[in-house]
């Protein structure tokens, strides 16, 4: 199997981060899983849309910051993260997992994962 890095993950926006795959793991390409979670707030919120994106990074390894170049999108629509139901893995707040599909292109390379998320607070 051919596989990349998946060498950070990061948020661009309020509280949503990338609990799976973990910063620094090597995935296969083609179909994964990407699971997104939020903490809870006590504010009011309303989803709106989140984006899944990878980037490849440079052949030297440094990779661009994700703010700067979002790459692939690989997943952009609606975000209904739910409390997981127990027993819980360990993780925090409220969750959804995505199915994305991976681009065989970068197989072998090391590449930033991605999210951003929109929601209105208030």
């Amino acid at each position: 199997l051919l596989a990349f890095a998946a060498l950070f993950a990061s948020a661009l926006a309020q509280q949503a981060s990338i609990y799976y795959p973990a910063a620094g793991s090597t995935i296969s390409t083609g179909s994964q899983t990407v699971q997104v979670n939020r903490q809870s707030s006590t504010t009011g919120s309303r989803e709106i849309d989140l984006v899944i994106s990878i980037a490849p990074c440079h052949p030297d390894g440094t990779c661009d910051d994700p703010a700067s170049h979002l790459g692939t999108t690989l997943y952009v629509g609606p975000f209904n993260p739910q409390y997981p139901t127990p027993p819980y893995n360990g993780n925090y707040g409220i969750q959804q997992n995505f199915t994305v599909d991976i681009p065989e292109a970068l197989a072998g390379q090391k590449a930033v994962l991605s999210v951003v998320y929109f929601a209105l607070l208030g």
